[in-house]
């Protein structure tokens, strides 16, 4: 299941996607099984935005994670959070 949800122009990435992490778990998502989905521009601006405080974002085992979720970064026409869907 993927949550897409149109850009504020006003609106940071970090701060939205925060928003859609925040209320995906608030529902029962776990944020491990979240995948932050990122166009090549949306990535660059969350890497570069100065209001991002560094533990938010990591590097480990060549993957980049936001507020403990998996970022894939290219691939995709628009930004989404991608979550798990629900058992049948």
């Amino acid at each position: 299941m993927t949550v897409r949800t149109p850009g504020h122009s006003s609106e940071s990435i970090a701060v939205r996607f925060r928003r859609e992490i925040e209320r995906a778990e608030a529902e029962g998502a776990s944020r491990n099984d979240m995948v932050l989905r990122l166009t090549l521009n949306d990535a660059d601006r969350l890497r570069r935005d100065r209001a991002v405080p560094i533990p938010d974002i990591s590097y480990a085992g060549g993957t980049m994670r936001y507020l403990g979720v998996l970022v894939e970064t290219g691939g995709v026409p628009q930004s989404s959070l991608e979550l798990p869907t629900p058992a049948a």
